[in-house]
């Protein structure tokens, strides 16, 4: 359990190249959206903010010309995780779960712990993940939630199987919804419930430990 957690945070974010930002989505459909998902919209000011909370984050350490490099793709990064953020969520709602606030500080406590103490847990994060600090609690979430909802629907995600239940799961909530993505950013992927070829932060990710991968989505 421990080291799934771990693995999670490490690799919750989408790491992809880097696009410009947008003021319409659609063909001006959405102006100023840089997704709608289910009828809601994404604003490109959210989006944007995200982007640069970590950018300011990373600047701020000794490594941070590296850490920029890496993460160039950061935009459709963050939107991928923001736009599998909804679908989770409806996923968990169809399936009668959800993640309580003590949850999730009694899970970041333990990561913590696990990595030396609250400040190497987040230089760790920002590093791997590209969350700053205020997007952990998001990223830990997902994890717990993605974790409730597997469990719900007896999917051992250990398994190719029961990763392919859940797989199924999103893919279909997420057709449910409709997703119109800014095509800047590219398109969104029902099969794989992603954007364009974003690492998903999902449960592939979820389950394995990979320190060859580059960071995926929060």
């Amino acid at each position: 359990m421990h080291r799934r957690r771990r693995t999670a945070l490490s690799v919750s974010v989408a790491l992809l190249a880097a696009a410009p930002l947008l003021t319409a989505c659609g063909g001006e459909a959405h102006p100023g959206a840089a997704a709608v998902v289910g009828g809601q919209r994404i604003e490109v000011s959210t989006l944007q903010s995200a982007v640069r909370d970590v950018r300011e984050a990373q600047r701020a350490t000794p490594e941070s010309a590296q850490l920029i490099k890496d993460t160039a793709q950061l935009s459709q990064a963050k939107l991928n995780s923001m736009i599998f953020d909804r679908v989770l969520q409806r996923a968990a709602d169809d399936a009668g779960v959800d993640v309580s606030r003590k949850e999730i500080q009694e899970t970041r406590a333990q990561a913590a712990t696990q990595s030396g103490g609250e400040q190497q847990f987040a230089a760790m994060l920002l590093q791997q993940g590209a969350l700053s600090s205020g997007q952990i609690d998001a990223a830990i979430s997902r994890e717990v939630l993605l974790n409730k909802v597997a469990g719900a629907l007896g999917a051992n995600t250990s398994t190719p199987e029961g990763q392919q239940k859940v797989l199924a799961v999103l893919t279909k909530t997420s057709k449910e919804m409709g997703i119109d993505v800014n095509p800047r950013y590219g398109s969104w992927d029902y099969q794989q419930v992603r954007l364009g070829e974003t690492k998903s932060p999902w449960i592939t990710q979820v389950t394995r430990q990979a320190p060859e991968q580059q960071p995926t989505d929060a």
